[in-house]
């Protein structure tokens, strides 16, 4: 039985995007601006296809469809978590993302989109958009239709290895010259504030969702000043706990065996190169431990970040 297997990622081409993921990762990808490497995911609009095992070329979502006794018998009715890789070039537009609740009435019962960012790579100066300071609806519509953007968003300084927890509700936007690692609910359900009226190649402007962004907007959450982490105290350190996931960073120096008592870990390899239970790896290598994988036996000079339920 298959313990740990590899995929394919899916690339998605965005107005915002760049060529990092070829530059700095070695993946082959489309012609133009390529924003996003859906490394580990089984949702419909960027599905993985297994490359390795028993199953190799069916798709994730075929694997949690077919054989759940895989991921322990994990409950429900898509594959819970979606890793990526962000390379932007460009700004992100001003969004927000709903709950579960809202997602599930208003989305056609997709999940809502919990999500959190591990920074990979940020150029000098660049900065992020986390929160906002509108106190409610109408102070918030108002300072979007005047375009006092400084005095509404909550924009600080950002740095690699900073960390950011994103919510539902919480205003956002990954500003230019920066790459994340994204783990989240497997959710594509964004609602864009703003894109700085730029046209896409076709002339047309994206849509907007003021009205949806309005009802999700989470105005009582206070904005943070930082991204830093505070000091690892072993190799492994926690980077965020909720109900949706656990996301961990791990710093291999040597060898380490790291338990994975989970229905399945996602692990991502940020930094660095080695082996990951006799697997060759490096950096932008990504590989999903299934329920029968009690732990990762690692050896080399590597970071990995990694996620589980």
């Amino acid at each position: 039985m298959d313990a740990i297997i590899t995929l394919e990622p899916v690339f998605k081409e965005k107005i915002w995007g760049g060529r990092k993921l070829e530059t700095e990762f070695g993946y082959t990808i489309p012609a133009g601006p390529v924003g996003e490497c859906w490394a580990i995911s089984a949702h419909p609009n960027g599905d993985c296809t297994i490359t390795s095992g028993d199953y190799a070329g069916k798709t994730l979502s075929w694997l949690w469809a077919h054989h759940r006794e895989l991921f322990r018998g994990a409950e429900g009715e898509v594959f819970p978590l979606l890793v990526k890789i962000i390379d932007a070039a460009d700004d992100l537009s001003i969004q927000v993302h709903p709950d579960d609740a809202y997602a599930a009435e208003h989305e056609n019962g997709s999940l809502g989109k919990k999500e959190c960012w591990y920074v990979l790579d940020a150029d000098e100066g660049a900065t992020i958009v986390v929160g906002q300071r509108a106190r409610d609806r109408a102070e918030f519509a108002a300072m979007v239709e005047e375009g006092r953007w400084g005095e509404l968003l909550n924009e600080i300084p950002i740095h690699a290895g900073d960390f950011f927890q994103i919510d539902p509700g919480t205003v956002h936007a990954i500003k230019a010259g920066t790459v994340v690692l994204e783990s989240q609910q497997s959710s594509d359900v964004t609602y864009r504030v703003y894109d700085y009226d730029r046209r896409q190649d076709d002339g047309t402007l994206r849509p907007l969702h003021m009205a949806q962004a309005l009802d999700v907007i989470d105005f009582d959450a206070a904005p943070i000043a930082t991204g830093e982490l505070p000091p690892a105290e072993g190799p492994v350190q926690v980077l965020e706990a909720n109900d949706c996931y656990t996301v961990a960073r791990i710093k291999v120096d040597g060898s380490l065996t790291v338990p994975t008592p989970h229905p399945f870990t996602c692990v991502s390899v940020t930094r660095g190169s080695g082996e990951l239970n006799g697997v060759p790896v490096g950096r932008g290598s990504h590989l999903l431990a299934l329920a029968a994988c009690d732990q990762l036996e690692l050896t080399g000079d590597m970071e990995l970040v990694i996620s589980y339920l």
